[in-house]
């Protein structure tokens, strides 16, 4: 169980930072697939997708420094306070008149796989 939930927490890892490589490389398509298509014509909206790319890129970095260190509990509860991420883009992509595909497609099935690989990185 414990390599299936290092391969999920991999899998993780690497998805989040190629997210966030996209928001910093290509905005404009990495907003669209986040579900809400900001205004990309002020300069300050460019600022917090910039944000959101260095976030995205520094989480999976996170788990990815625990993956090495071995810590496998500690990575179960990093995942598990980190799907707060997810489910707070759901809310936010739902609020905000987003797509819901993305919202539930796409932000909540993420916290979902997340808690899973919590759980079963809690329990090995």
């Amino acid at each position: 169980m414990t390599t299936a939930a290092y391969i999920l927490s991999g899998l993780i890892a690497a998805a989040i930072i190629v997210v966030g490589a996209r928001f910093l490389v290509a905005p404009r398509v990495a907003a669209a697939g986040y579900g809400v298509v900001p205004d990309l014509a002020q300069r300050s909206t460019g600022a917090y997708l910039s944000v959101k790319g260095v976030r995205d890129i520094a989480s999976g970095l996170i788990v990815i420094v625990l993956m090495i260190a071995g810590a496998t509990h500690l990575l179960g509860w990093v995942l598990l306070a980190a799907t707060v991420i997810p489910l707070a883009d759901t809310a936010i992509v739902l609020t905000n008149g987003g797509s819901k595909a993305a919202a539930w497609g796409v932000h909540f099935a993420t916290a979902v796989v997340m808690v899973v690989t919590a759980v079963l990185l809690l329990v090995a």
